[in-house]
């Protein structure tokens, strides 16, 4: 190895460095938004249902805000680098696909599609191969918008929503069955997915409780928490 080859391996070196550390900024400003967006969501646990809205009015622009921060990251990676930078921000994608999917349910009672994420988030098509949102990201926000559901579905009871949980078991089934269509191959995906039993039960639980007491009138689907 002459002296040439070693100064451009430097040379390529320090530019990595310099790209990560670049990345690394951005990726903390994501990560601090996500954790914003996390502690406001937090509250729908021990606010009543009337206030559910505002609630949610004010964590809709920090959702849009990702869109900033996203086109930062796109704009760094290199073209076709994408897989080999994405697990520095993949936790922080993920908590803002989990915060968009529980805003749209908490608003619509629907599920968020992955085009609407993408939308909302800001990830453009064009962005392919440098920025994206990958299947398994979405479905591991699914999952943790689950295990947020199962939460409140305890802590609605607690408040007087004796509707709510049944919503949520409706809402919960349906997407379990969707899940359990799909042939997940990554280790973690199908392990996390085998958590949702326990979910499950635990929201049925509720529901048969307060079905047992007659605190809730009969299933109505599409009923805003």
């Amino acid at each position: 190895m002459d002296s040439c080859d070693v100064e451009r391996l430097n040379e390529l070196l320090e530019q990595d460095v310099e790209l990560r550390e670049k990345i690394k900024e951005q990726v903390t400003d994501l990560d601090k938004k996500t954790r914003n967006m996390v502690g406001v969501l937090n509250k729908i646990h021990s606010t009543p249902p009337e206030s559910i809205s505002g609630l949610l009015d004010s964590v809709r622009p920090m959702l849009h805000s990702c869109q900033t921060t996203n086109a930062a990251m796109a704009a760094l990676i290199p073209p076709s680098q994408f897989w080999r930078w994405k697990e520095m921000w993949t936790n922080s994608l993920r908590t803002a696909i989990f915060s968009a999917a529980l805003v749209e349910f908490l608003s619509t009672g629907k599920l968020i599609s992955l085009p609407e994420v993408c939308q909302i988030l800001g990830i453009k098509d064009e962005w392919k191969g440098r920025f994206a949102l990958p299947v398994e990201d979405y479905l591991h926000g699914l999952i943790s918008l689950v295990n947020e559901l199962s939460r409140l579905a305890v802590n609605a009871v607690t408040l007087g929503n004796f509707e709510a949980p049944i919503q949520i078991s409706i809402f919960v089934k349906d997407l379990f069955a969707g899940f359990s269509m799909l042939n997940l191959k990554n280790d973690t995906l199908r392990r996390r997915f085998d958590s949702l039993k326990y979910d499950l039960k635990k929201i049925e639980e509720v529901v048969y409780d307060v079905s047992l007491r007659k605190l809730a009138p009969a299933p109505q689907g599409g009923r805003q928490i």
